[in-house]
């Protein structure tokens, strides 16, 4: 496992996916947002390097914005064991980079967006991201499927998601996820963390 002492190759603002776990929404997450790249990521957090000490600064069920070294961020339990890859957005400047870094610690404590939807309050994983580089257009939005692309219909775990919420699944909504993001042609990979 990579300390978060000693990582060497881990830069402010690179960012770092997480794989799916074994809970009913990460794997609703992983399994409606396939991309061509194929990879399971169901979590993502923007790193801050201090002191020579790596932070993950994202949003988290149950949490909401929260800032956490990077050693809990890889594994936020003791039960199990993820995965998680890092990269490195392209062509950033620094002016870009600490515009971010500043909006990522100012949203500290910001609650979690647990209906997915942008206009709400709150910030879901990857919507924290997007909203942190909104401004450098580094994401882009897109509808969202909440949908199994082999079978068309919703995912079980969204379906008690959103009855448990009293609202209607937010079908085709403009949003952003982890994969999609991953699979973005401004990010670069820099290494498999784990």
């Amino acid at each position: 496992m990579m300390s978060c002492a000693t990582s060497t190759k881990i830069k402010s603002g690179d960012i770092v996916f997480r794989s799916a776990t074994q809970s009913d929404l990460s794997e609703a997450i992983n399994e409606v947002t396939q991309t061509e790249k194929a990879t399971n990521y169901t979590h993502i957090g923007i790193c801050s390097v201090e002191n020579d000490t790596v932070f993950v600064y994202h949003s988290d069920l149950g949490k909401g914005v929260v800032k956490e070294p990077l050693d809990l961020f890889l594994k936020p339990d003791d039960a199990s064991t993820y995965s998680a890859d890092l990269y490195r957005i392209k062509n950033i400047t620094q002016s870009q980079l600490e515009g971010a870094m500043s909006k990522a610690k100012k949203l500290l404590g910001a609650p979690y967006n647990t209906t997915y939807i942008l206009e709400d309050e709150g910030y879901y994983c990857s919507e924290y991201i997007y909203e942190l580089f909104k401004q450098d257009s580094i994401f882009a939005l897109e509808p969202m499927t909440f949908k199994n692309a082999e079978t068309n219909t919703f995912h079980e775990g969204w379906v008690s998601h959103y009855q448990e919420l009293g609202i209607a699944i937010p079908e085709g909504k403009l949003g952003c996820n982890p994969n999609g993001m991953a699979a973005s042609k401004t990010l670069i990979f820099v290494e498999h963390l784990q």
